[in-house]
Formats: structure tokens, sequence, C-alpha cells
């Protein structure tokens, strides 16, 4: 194996420096917006009570560490938001699998899609809580509304996209559309497939918490909305003892 040569040698050192250089600046701007936090709060150039301040936020959290009352809302609106990223992922292949098998269902449906993913969301969630009851099912379906028809109309683009000639070798070496789409296209589309998952799963969580926002008595969301009622960390912890 031959040794780098001296330019080489320089690009690997410049790149590591570029990469050096970009993570200390993430952490140093966020470091300085903490610090710049803390130091207006404490000189009351904003007021704490609103803003609340960086060791206020920490002493609250370590307050439900002790506790424990921080892990029973964490865990739930983790499993909320899992539930509903996996139940997204899965129906949005399917759906989109069944569009690329039938081109007049997916003429039938697009206009739909649009028009059900350009639906506020936050004003669905009250509508599902009517429909179904304040139930983590509600929660997880609040979750699924606000990734599932993005995700849906975006594998289905994807699956169109593939390079048609690919697809019209398998036909022309007699195979399926069945074997089109596992040899052709879910392959093709891993990349975007990945991609959409990681929208999905922000997503899903911010579904999740509107959702709890209007019919939780756990989770992230419900911590949320009750700290932005009562204003005061300590009233939290009192709240949280007696829910748990």
């Amino acid at each position: 194996m031959n040794n780098p040569s001296k330019n080489q040698l320089i690009f690997l050192k410049k790149q590591k420096q570029h990469k050096n250089f970009v993570r200390f600046t993430r952490v140093f701007v966020f470091v300085a917006f903490l610090l710049l936090w803390e130091l207006t709060a404490y000189f009351g150039i904003i007021d704490s009570f609103i803003f609340s301040s960086p060791s206020k936020v920490i002493l609250c959290f370590w307050g439900m560490v002790l506790d424990k009352s921080i892990f029973l809302h964490i865990g739930i609106t983790l499993y909320e938001t899992l539930v509903s990223f996996i139940l997204v992922t899965v129906f949005s292949i399917l759906i989109a699998t069944l569009l690329w098998f039938s081109k007049k269902l997916l003429e039938i449906s697009e206009p739909f899609l649009v028009v059900l993913n350009s639906l506020p969301k936050s004003a669905l969630a009250p509508l599902l809580i009517v429909w179904l009851g304040a139930t983590p099912k509600t929660i997880i379906a609040a979750g699924m509304s606000v990734a599932i028809f993005g995700s849906i109309m975006s594998m289905s683009t994807s699956f169109r996209e593939v390079d048609p000639e690919k697809i019209k070798l398998i036909y022309t070496l007699r195979g399926t559309k069945y074997q089109a789409l596992t040899k052709v296209i879910i392959p093709s589309c891993i990349p975007a497939i990945v991609s959409n998952m990681k929208v999905n799963i922000g997503l899903c969580l911010v579904g999740v918490v509107i959702g709890e926002f209007l019919a939780a008595r756990n989770g992230l969301g419900y911590l949320i909305i009750y700290s932005s009622q009562v204003f005061s960390c300590e009233d939290i912890w009192k709240r949280c003892d007696i829910v748990s």
C-alpha cells in the first residue's frame, strides 16, 4: 500500500481541522447562549419568572430526577412517539407501494393527500379527541397525523422517480411488477426511505406533544402545558408527585 503524499496529508489535516472547528463552534455557541441567558436573568435584564434561567431549569430537572417523576413522563412520551413513528413508516411504505401499483389510484388520491397534508395539525388534534376520546390511542393518532400524509407523498414521489430504464429491463426479462418493486423500486428508494424516517421521528414527537397538550395526564406535553399555566418549577414538582 502506497504511503499518502504530502498534498494528501495536508488535505486530510485541513479536513480534520475543519471538523474540529465546526464541533468547537457548535459547543461555543450553545454555551454562550446558556451563559447569556443566565446572566440576563441574574441581572434582571429579562424577567426570570417568565423566561426562567438555565440554573432554574437544571434545579427543576434534578428535582424531578430525585422524585423519579421525569422518567414516567419521558417514558410515556417516548413510547407514544415510537409507536406512532413505526405505524407511520409501515403505512407510508404500504400506501406508497399501492399507489405505485395503481396509477389511477394515485391520480385520484393525490389532491386529497395534498389537502390533508396542508391541514393545521394543531387544529386536527381536538377533533381526534372528540372522535377517539382522551386516551393514549388518540395521542398516537395525533402523532401519526402530523407525519403520515407528507410521508406518503414523499415516498410515492421517490418510487415514481426511480430510473425507468431499470424497470424496463425487468419487464424485458419477463419479470413481473412485483419483481420490479422488490428488485428495483425498494432497493433504489432505501436512501429516500431512511431520509424520510429521520424527518418522521421528529414530526411524530411534535404530534405526540400536541396531543399531550390536550388529552393527557402524563408526558412531556402535559408538563409543558402545565408549566406554562403555573409559571413555577416548584408547583410542577408537586403536581408531578400527585399525578405519579
